[in-house]
């Protein structure tokens, strides 16, 4: 499932969040066309306000409650799943696999990192993966499983009528839905989300993760998809705003990237492949990339993309799903400088990355 090349990519001509623009005397309306404007002529982030230091916040793990409410909303400190569970393990001392140059070269050597993610639209849609984060009192609702319901958690779900979709109500792509509910500690993901007249939503799977255990899908089989091709939760691995503003070690979690091919195989706590293809050339899903240490993050660059390099350093990132090669998942955020992440980010190239050790390799 989910084999094709993501449709949403942040483009270079993107709207670009600059910064303080209360000095100016235009309307709020004038302020975004001059901006937009400046924006395709590369030079508003010289003209506005450096942006604020680094800031730092206690983390906290497993625990969602101190969460904000909304669509995209911060997370305040909050960490889904305890310390010790992969997403929040500090790999940077890990042992690099025998097979890494190889599967490196496979995915692109060459090939430079990317956002997916960014501020404005992209084929009508937000540029990332939205999200939502509600309350307890959420109403539930009935979920109608169409291909994978054998391999997805019975509703209802937590899911409002307005919940965002990856790219936007008329998206043909992945459609991926994610709700997070801070109260109860859980986590709701589906994959070819739409909703229904009556409330109700279809979606090919869905997967419920529990944010307060190491035991994160306590109903799921070895072998079962989610809402994403390796079996994983999508959320935890997204490049947030809230977080990568902090710069760097304000993101305290691993990331998720998509590669073009992978093998019939895949390594914890990924529980599932999605190829047909035995070659040990390959990524499996869930192989886990971790920067060098040896590059070295220029001074220069934004608080954002510190964030992103540094915790690609110390937590890695997880191959999740077919897709371009190295695109980096994120949320959509009107914050996001377009240009200036993908300028900075495609300074990392594939052969910048080792493949750790795949301990517990299952292959098909």
């Amino acid at each position: 499932m989910k084999t094709t090349a993501p449709t949403s990519v942040a483009p270079t001509d993107a709207p670009i969040a600059v910064g303080p623009v209360e000095a100016l005397t235009h309307t709020a309306s004038q302020r975004r066309q001059l901006l937009v404007a400046l924006a395709a002529l590369g030079s508003a982030p010289g003209l506005w306000p450096a942006r604020a230091e680094a800031q730092t916040v206690t983390p906290v793990y497993g625990s969602l409650k101190g969460a904000s409410l909304g669509n995209n909303a911060a997370l305040n400190g909050a960490l889904p799943f305890p310390a010790g569970q992969a997403f929040n393990t500090d790999i940077s001392k890990a042992a690099v696999d025998p097979g890494s140059a190889a599967i490196i070269a496979s995915i692109g050597a060459t090939a430079s990192l990317r956002p997916d993610f960014g501020s404005g639209t992209w084929d009508g849609g937000p540029i990332g993966i939205p999200y939502v984060v509600v309350s307890g009192s959420q109403a539930k609702v009935t979920i109608r499983f169409t291909a994978y319901a054998s391999e997805s958690e019975p509703g209802p779900y937590p899911v409002p009528r307005t919940a965002p979709i990856e790219g936007g109500a008329a998206s043909s792509g992945d459609r991926h839905v994610i709700v997070i509910d801070r109260d109860n500690n859980r986590l709701y993901e589906l994959y070819r989300a739409f909703p229904n007249a009556d409330g109700s939503w279809s979606a090919d799977c869905g997967a419920v993760f529990h944010l307060d255990s190491l035991t994160i899908r306590p109903t799921a089989k070895a072998g079962w998809t989610s809402a994403d091709a390796a079996g994983l939760p999508i959320f935890p691995g997204l490049v947030r705003y809230d977080e990568a503003m902090r710069g760097a070690g304000g993101i305290r979690h691993a990331l998720r990237f998509t590669v073009p091919r992978t093998r019939k195989a895949y390594v914890p706590p990924a529980t599932h492949w999605a190829s047909s293809n035995t070659s040990t050339a390959l990524p499996p899903m869930g192989a886990r990339l971790r920067l060098k240490s040896t590059f070295v993050i220029p001074s220069t660059f934004s608080n954002e993309a510190k964030a992103v390099l540094t915790a690609l350093k110390t937590y890695g990132m997880f191959v999740a799903d077919h897709g371009s090669a190295f695109y980096l998942s994120g949320a959509p955020d009107p914050r996001w400088n377009n240009s200036r992440m993908i300028t900075e980010l495609r300074t990392v190239k594939g052969s910048h990355f080792d493949v750790l050790t795949m301990t517990g390799l299952v292959k098909g």
